[in-house]
């Protein structure tokens, strides 16, 4: 049996649900969780992000079997990572909780951030220097990448 790839989600994925420009690889993804060949790692802090997002978004977590979903916190070991984010520069404080998803991911060692936050997440400069500050602090190195790019593909013959 196949390991099955864990990945973060933080609130940019299930919005892109609804959205035009994402909306595509987005539900790809959510239908790789729901026919279990990916595990969806969700923590506190997206669920409370969606709580005041209206229900057709709130329900798509929902959709997904419990068997392919595992819940993580913002814990006090994340939250420290994510100060070591902010105190060294790798992200503005009024980002904080962009820090918070890749502490967390870090912090639990999921096998990939997915998100679609161009600007403070998945972008190579910040990425090279969250990891650097990871590795400072005994973290292992964090993959961060667009939902698209952790899409199953069948092989082609």
């Amino acid at each position: 049996m196949a390991i099955k790839t864990k990945i973060y989600v933080d609130t940019s994925v299930i919005g892109g649900i609804f959205d035009s420009e994402f909306d595509t690889w987005s539900k790809i993804l959510f239908q790789e969780f729901k026919n279990g060949r990916k595990i969806v790692i969700l923590s506190d802090l997206t669920l409370r992000e969606i709580e005041d997002a209206p229900h057709h978004v709130r329900t798509i977590l929902e959709e997904i079997p419990d068997k392919h979903k595992q819940f993580v916190i913002l814990n006090d070991e994340a939250k420290e990572l994510a100060s070591h984010y902010l105190k060294e520069g790798a992200i503005a404080k009024k980002y904080l909780i962009d820090a918070q998803h890749i502490a967390i991911a870090t912090v639990y060692r999921v096998d990939v951030l997915v998100s679609w936050n161009f600007k403070h997440i998945v972008n190579l400069e910040k990425i090279r220097f969250y990891n650097s500050i990871n590795l400072k602090y005994g973290y292992p190195m964090i993959e961060i990448r667009s939902p698209r790019e952790v899409l199953h593909e069948e092989e082609r013959v």
